[in-house]
């Protein structure tokens, strides 16, 4: 089974298509560039590079978010209608959890963050069992004080993912002691590759495509939708 994996909910733009869990080739930048522009000359570029059409792509995998609500529309918009006019199964994963991946062989916690300003990030805590990634706490929006009062309950070490994690580096540091681990540069974003494990894992798992009632993922309104509820209230 061919998958094309597709992340554009941050400002990395990340493309890779996979045979079953082997990586056959990925495309990642990490520049702030418009996505729309972006997407399908790196889609086409890639399929290119492997000699493969999209009518030869068996699965397709999107980041639902959370994460720039620009991006992640480009990004379920662009690969959902690939699903539809192939007619094949389309799938969206966590963002965050494509981030927790990258902390694949940390013995502790996973830690992803994403600023969603006012002190506040979206996060979600994952640790690996069984050669799984599992999640510990429900996606959510928080501010970091509550985040970081329920991280010091734990004992084990603690590994923070994402580029946004170093505007709270010095905070977390400051609560956490040593136990605070912060991944490298490069593995701070998230990548298609693990976007397309997780895809497949899901669909091994449930053999249920998402094309007719996905939605993506924001955790919180957008402003022009609070604006409306305040309208119509």
């Amino acid at each position: 089974m061919n998958i094309l994996a597709v992340d554009t909910s941050t400002l990395v733009l990340s493309v890779a298509v996979l045979n079953e869990q082997k990586v056959l080739g990925e495309k990642t930048t990490n520049l702030k560039k418009n996505h729309s522009v972006r997407l399908m000359p790196a889609i086409d570029e890639l399929l290119h590079d492997l000699d493969l059409s999209i009518a030869e792509i068996d699965l397709f995998a999107v980041t639902a978010g959370p994460g720039s609500y620009t991006g992640v529309r480009i990004g379920v918009t662009t690969v959902k209608t690939f699903a539809w006019a192939q007619n094949k199964p389309f799938l969206a994963v966590s963002t965050l959890a494509v981030m927790a991946m990258n902390g694949f062989y940390f013995p502790g916690y996973i830690v992803p963050l994403i600023d969603a300003r006012r002190e506040q990030v979206y996060t979600s805590i994952y640790n690996v069992q069984s050669g799984r990634l599992k999640g510990k706490m429900e996606e959510q929006i928080v501010p970091v004080d509550v985040l970081l009062e329920e991280l010091k309950e734990t004992e084990k070490d603690i590994l923070f993912i994402g580029d946004d994690s170093s505007l709270f580096e010095e905070k977390i540091k400051a609560e956490l002691k040593e136990r605070a681990v912060f991944a490298p540069s490069s593995l701070q974003f998230p990548r298609a590759s693990n976007l397309g494990i997780l895809a497949m894992q899901n669909w091994l798992d449930s053999n249920r495509s998402e094309r007719n009632d996905y939605a993506p993922n924001y955790l919180q309104l957008t402003l022009a939708e609070k604006n409306l509820l305040g309208r119509q209230s």
